[in-house]
């Protein structure tokens, strides 16, 4: 499946017109069907837009996954577990950076 496709379908589920769509993302039909056939590729904005609006993962959107992994799903990179495994200062940086109440986020 390919991103335009996956637009598409996400649309279709839904039971939501092109048109209907087009309102929400305050865009022309013409636009959500050039996207939807491939045409031409949605800005990031739209593609953010239909990841937030369905709640799925940037991955599903572009059809890197078939699993929807709704925005809410706890994302722990293996690579940031790998590399402060053995280092107690990088992860403790690493955690600062999430962290909402620190100066570093």
């Amino acid at each position: 499946m390919e991103l335009h496709e996956r637009l598409k379908t996400l649309r279709q589920n839904s039971g939501l017109s092109q048109a209907k769509i087009a309102a929400l993302l305050e865009t022309t039909q013409a636009s959500v069907n050039r996207y939807e056939n491939g045409l031409c590729t949605p800005p990031i904005k739209v593609l953010l837009w239909y990841a937030n609006f369905f709640d799925v993962s940037m991955d599903y959107i572009f059809a890197r996954t078939d699993n929807p992994q709704g925005k809410l799903y706890d994302n722990k990179p293996k690579v940031i577990e790998a590399l402060s495994k053995d280092n107690k200062e990088l992860k403790k940086f690493v955690n600062m950076c999430f962290d909402p109440s620190s100066p570093i986020s």
